[in-house]
């Protein structure tokens, strides 16, 4: 790996090319990778959520930029170039890849009404640009939930295809998530029309609705799912969930040819106070590796 590296910045320094961020290097070449939340690690935007995932045995990060409110754009301290750097450094250091970066202050602020919902959007895909990171995850949460509020539709629908062009120009794609059954999201898809507007699948979606996860997952295909939150409501770790068969779901990827980062976010042992970090994303961390890796 670091001779690769070596490589490509030799030879960008040759032909007078900035080097990439450190980020961009780092993803082990394996199949699938593993990683964790920042925020639900209970460390968002901070550098020690890094020395946090390598303990827990992830591969990467997702990094959330930050809480919204009723804020023009998030608070993110990622528009700062020194802590972008501190950032990349860290991830440098640790060998943890950010995998993606998250708006989650869209889980309960409205991306169909909110008026700077441009600036907002680009300046997430603004520091995936200047980080190295391919993936944006943006969840079209509780008050943009299209099976509730269908009359929505249009207005997300124009939304999403003005932000797909923001992130076509930047090199990204946005993983969205919504409340919609897999045919759905793809009707929804077809309609937006842009390549760089895909789903972030999350298992426990179809799960706490009583659908088919594999049945999902086999209608959306390997094209239309950028990254996956590898999770289920909180309650019984990954290893010890009833409801989720996670080696028919890894037949399942392999068999459609799926491969990417599965990011662990919840499915926390009800029996363990809410901060037992450790021992909730470290089970399932390990877990998940020895199944997919």
């Amino acid at each position: 790996m670091m001779n690769r590296k070596k490589f490509i910045l030799d030879t960008l320094a040759l032909v007078g090319v900035a080097a990439l961020p450190s980020a961009v290097f780092a993803a082990p070449k394996r199949r699938y990778h593993v990683a964790v939340i920042d925020l639900m690690i209970l460390k968002r935007q901070k550098l020690s959520a890094f020395d946090l995932a390598k303990e827990i045995g992830a591969d990467g990060l997702e990094v959330d930029m930050g809480g919204l409110g009723n804020r023009v754009t998030f608070d993110s301290k990622l528009g700062d170039p020194a802590e972008r750097k501190a950032f990349l450094d860290k991830a440098k250091e640790t060998g943890i890849t950010i995998c993606s970066l998250a708006m989650t202050g869209f889980y309960a602020q409205s991306f169909a009404t909110r008026p700077t919902y441009q600036q907002m959007v680009g300046d997430c895909l603004d520091t995936c640009q200047k980080m190295g990171v391919k993936v944006a995850f943006l969840p079209l949460g509780v008050t943009c939930d299209l099976v509730k509020y269908p009359e929505l539709r249009p207005a997300i629908v124009e939304r999403l295809r003005v932000v797909g062009e923001m992130a076509k120009k930047a090199g990204v794609v946005i993983g969205i998530e919504t409340a919609l059954d897999a045919k759905g999201e793809v009707g929804l898809l077809k309609e937006v029309g842009s390549k760089h507007i895909q789903i972030y699948f999350n298992f426990s979606n179809p799960l706490k609705e009583g659908r088919d996860l594999i049945q999902e997952l086999t209608i959306l295909g390997k094209k239309r799912i950028c990254q996956i939150h590898c999770t289920d409501e909180d309650g019984v770790w990954l290893e010890n969930n009833k409801r989720l068969n996670m080696p028919l779901v890894k037949q399942t990827l392999d068999r459609m040819g799926w491969h990417g980062w599965l990011v662990i976010e919840r499915s926390r042992d009800a029996n363990l106070p809410p901060r037992a970090v450790k021992e909730n994303f470290g089970a399932n961390t390990r877990y998940v590796k020895q199944l997919f890796q």
